[in-house]
């Protein structure tokens, strides 16, 4: 069985910038809160993902690849939902690679990090730029920001940031 374990954090400050990033677009088929299907452009590849309810930080999660050409297709005509656009960049640290997402679009001003474990209690460095952690905030799942985009938070951003 296919399964994700991920934490997420804000970011704080630019010092991970250095690396080339990968343009990614991403749209949902279902927004069903008991799973969700997403379709992902992410450079010259597509990707046809279903994700399973989270329990803890664990989650069920299945990825294929599909070609880019009906990947695309599927993001103009099948998806419901905000489209979201984000940059994505790839930064090693102490053994784990963090992904740092800068989001574009409706979601511009968000800049998140996530990096994958292989057990919920594995602990991990954080490197200097990582802010405050956000994994068990719903609001910062991408399928919560393809329902309710950052640029729509409001007064939300900074009284729970």
């Amino acid at each position: 069985m296919g399964r994700e374990i991920e934490r997420k954090f804000l970011v704080s400050g630019d010092s991970w910038r250095g690396s080339e990033g990968v343009m990614v677009r991403q749209g949902h088929l279902s927004l069903d809160k008991e799973r969700v299907v997403r379709v992902r452009t992410a450079g010259e590849k597509g990707f046809l993902t279903i994700k399973g309810k989270a329990e803890g930080l664990t989650r069920p999660e299945y990825e294929y690849e599909i070609p880019i050409q009906d990947a695309e297709e599927m993001l103009k005509t099948v998806c419901t939902g905000h489209l979201i656009e984000k940059i994505r960049y790839y930064v090693e640290y102490e053994g784990l690679t963090w992904e740092i997402d800068e989001f574009k679009g409706e979601n511009q001003g968000l800049v998140v990090a996530e990096v994958e474990i292989e057990t919920e209690d594995q602990p991990i460095v954080k490197p200097d730029w990582v802010g405050d952690e956000v994994s068990g905030d719903t609001r910062y799942l991408n399928v919560n920001l393809a329902r309710h985009p950052f640029n729509q938070w409001g007064e939300e951003k900074s009284e729970k940031r």
